[in-house]
């Protein structure tokens, strides 16, 4: 009776077996499906390569030339200006650039000369003393230079301009300050030098800048003044302080070398 009503469905049930109904050739459970780019045919596959290779090859490309447009003016942006700009013009202009400002683009000398009173009582002015030159020499072929050699006086010199107004006048305290130190740095230099000679001293100092460009690379056809341009600061009186210090550090430094 039971067997009869439940009728010609009885035995198998209604609901399906759980994966009865998945087409065949599907993945078996615990497998790992396989990626969309290897399930394409080997045709397919070299074809989307070779779309991904020449994508990141054009993005590689237009950014190292939007770079160069946009970076201060070098020997590559010279040299390659007409296709920099035929790539740049008109849909990729920049109206920026990286750096400002531009990279110094000349070799700036720090000079300076002296009046001086003689041992006899006689006043002159001396000649001018290339400062920069001494330290390159004794930069050249030292190993481990010292940071007084190589920086005190180019920072000196940038200190000084930068509290200095177009007509060498000085800006506030900062401006008196950097006239000091500078002073300071020149007078021993000048007295190591023998600017005075023997039992002589220094009364004033004037100092100058000697600019002079970089030449442009032979390829180049940019044209540069190869004249130097000056920058001369007013004379200072050198302070009795720094003069006492200078003539006692100068016999030290001649009783050590006797």
């Amino acid at each position: 009776m039971d067997a009869n009503e439940a009728g010609p469905d009885a035995g198998h049930g209604r609901d399906e077996p759980a994966g009865a109904g998945e087409a065949e050739g599907s993945a078996a459970p615990g497998e790992a499906p396989r990626p969309a780019l290897a399930a394409l045919s080997l045709p397919y596959q070299m074809g989307a390569a070779l779309a991904v290779a020449v994508v990141a090859v054009a993005a590689c490309v237009h950014l190292g030339l939007v770079f160069l447009h946009i970076a201060p003016s070098n020997t590559i942006t010279k040299e390659h200006a007409r296709t920099i700009d035929d790539w740049i013009y008109p849909e990729f202009e920049q109206n920026w650039k990286l750096f400002a400002p531009n990279p110094l683009q000349q070799n700036v000398a720090v000079e300076a000369r002296a009046d001086v009173r003689t041992a006899d009582g006689q006043a002159r002015t001396t000649g001018w003393y290339d400062l920069s030159a001494l330290d390159g020499e004794a930069i050249d072929g030292n190993p481990v230079p010292s940071h007084t050699q190589q920086n005190e006086l180019r920072r000196a010199w940038d200190f000084l301009i930068g509290s200095h107004d177009a007509q060498n006048r000085p800006s506030g305290l900062r401006g008196a300050l950097a006239e000091q130190y500078l002073t300071r740095i020149v007078v021993p230099r000048l007295e190591r030098e023998d600017a005075a000679g023997p039992g002589g001293t220094i009364d004033r100092v004037q100092v100058r800048s000697r600019s002079t460009n970089v030449r442009p690379p032979e390829w180049s056809q940019e044209q540069v003044s190869e004249t130097p341009a000056y920058r001369v600061m007013p004379w200072w009186f050198v302070p009795d302080d720094i003069a006492a210090e200078t003539a006692g550090s100068a016999q030290v430094t001649k009783g050590d070398g006797s």
